[in-house]
């Protein structure tokens, strides 16, 4: 068995977890390739050297393994995405920290999920992403996202306008601070935050949210993955921020952003015991009410 291990950094409560990952993969003789910075910081702050392969600093340079291993949050899932790409390699979300719908192996589960994953008793999972095209690469050679894509006003002077077309029609002209368009699996991430619905990851839909809305009959809306979507945006300033996931690029308000589903998927790793429903019952604490 092969894998690749990519990581940033985490807090020490991680650090035993971590000696531990390290040790099972060396009895089990699993070979492993791991990011370069990531070993530089297990080295210099864990003290930690592990027995690898080989190492990878760029998507280019990740080998075909059997699957990646992200050790971190969501926010470290989301990157280690970035070189997974199209590959189809799963991967294997392991939470140094709290809070993770992405990076759902918390650490006093890492033992028995890695008893699980090494045994094959576990199912991949396809999620899907959003492409963004525009007239040229806004956010270097990935113009796609897991969780989703949004438009911000770039500082704090008044709002903007986003006007939206789905499949060329016009939907709707936003008068807010911004606008989501988000995924199924972010459905629980920003668009969340401001509001938006859950959405199950099998439910081929895609979600526009926008962010404090100026028109209080203003809401979220769902719609069909097989639109596109066409996002016009103006404001005073001239400019707005254009992100997908945690990459984020400052965009003249005459490009013109078109969004429609990917045409690949992400594999992830899904234990046996484990679904959406518990996720969201862990995660949210769905039920923790001592009329439960």
């Amino acid at each position: 068995m092969k894998i690749a291990i990519f990581g940033k950094s985490f807090g020490e409560v991680f650090y035993n977890n971590c000696h531990q990952l390290f040790d099972y993969l060396h009895q089990k003789s699993i070979k492993i390739y791991i990011y370069k910075p990531f070993y530089d910081f297990l080295f210099e702050k864990v003290n930690l050297k592990p027995e690898v392969k080989g190492f990878f600093s760029s998507p280019y340079e990740l080998p075909m393994v059997d699957m990646v291993f992200s050790i971190g949050g969501d926010g470290t899932f989301l990157q280690a995405v970035t070189f997974v790409r199209d590959t189809g390699i799963p991967v294997v979300g392991i939470n140094s920290g709290r809070l993770g719908f992405l990076a759902d192996i918390s650490r006093h589960e890492l033992p028995a999920a890695l008893y699980e994953i090494e045994k094959g008793l576990f199912e991949v999972k396809k999620l899907t992403l959003l492409e963004l095209t525009s007239p040229k690469k806004l956010i270097g050679d990935f113009n796609f996202a897991l969780n989703e894509l949004a438009v911000h006003k770039q500082d704090s002077s008044s709002m903007i306008t986003i006007h939206v077309y789905l499949n060329d029609q016009f939907l709707n002209s936003y008068w807010a601070d911004g606008l989501i368009v988000s995924t199924p699996t972010g459905s629980t991430a920003y668009s969340l935050s401001v509001g938006g619905p859950i959405m199950h990851p099998a439910s081929q839909s895609i979600i526009i949210t926008p962010i404090a809305p100026h028109n209080l009959t203003v809401r979220p809306l769902v719609i069909p993955d097989d639109m596109e979507l066409t996002l016009k945006v103006e404001g005073r300033g001239g400019k707005f921020l254009a992100s997908l996931d945690s990459r984020s690029v400052v965009v003249d308000q005459s490009t013109e952003l078109k969004i429609k589903k990917a045409d690949f998927t992400i594999n992830i790793v899904e234990r046996t015991n484990q679904s959406f429903y518990s996720t969201l019952r862990n995660k949210l604490m769905w039920g923790a009410d001592k009329r439960n």
